[in-house]
């Protein structure tokens, strides 16, 4: 078992269960899936970037992402229904915990000037969408390596009824959430 899941077991369902008063250890919210997105705006002109964004997602996931592909054709941007434009993964079970362990312990505190990230980031049905802006903070990714940075959006899928759960449950998990201002 992942150290983040069995933090999670010992740790924060007692507390989530003392917060909000749950009547039953299934009532308590849990993280059902991870999704990280790679957009490829570079990859109109130049088909190796999406080939290098799949290598970069694949290094920092630890599974093969899938590419996704224009559904209509925009003509201003020289963009074809059914070309390459991006690549996203699915992270659930072991993979999941150990991506969300290793960007919270690790990979955000690398962020320069890091604050911490917006507590008011979620969608109204306990999701949380988080925005990285170049895949180098991943220690997998060689600086030298890199032909162009490239940026990525995280998005928690929870099981969650409310944000106030959700960020409760995050917050404990371990997410560095900045200070409200105000």
């Amino acid at each position: 078992m992942s150290r983040l899941k069995d933090f999670y077991k010992s740790e924060v369902m007692p507390a989530m269960i003392e917060l909000f008063g749950y009547e039953n250890p299934m009532m308590v919210p849990k993280i059902e899936k991870i999704i990280v997105n790679m957009g490829v705006g570079g990859a109109i002109e130049d088909s190796k970037k999406i080939d290098s964004a799949v290598a970069d997602l694949a290094k920092v996931t630890g599974q093969q992402p899938i590419v996704t592909r224009a559904r209509k054709s925009v003509s201003n941007f020289k963009l074809r229904a059914g070309m390459p434009i991006g690549c996203k993964v699915t992270l659930r079970g072991k993979r999941m915990f150990d991506f969300l362990d290793k960007l919270v312990s690790i990979n955000l505190p690398r962020v320069r000037d890091f604050q911490g990230v917006s507590p008011e980031a979620f969608d109204g049905r306990g999701n949380y969408s988080l925005g990285i802006k170049e895949q180098l903070i991943f220690p997998e990714i060689r600086y030298d390596q890199v032909q162009n940075v490239q940026g990525m959006s995280v998005t928690i899928v929870t099981t969650a009824e409310t944000d106030e759960e959700a960020r409760e449950l995050l917050r404990l998990i371990g997410m560095p959430f900045s200070k409200v201002r105000g």
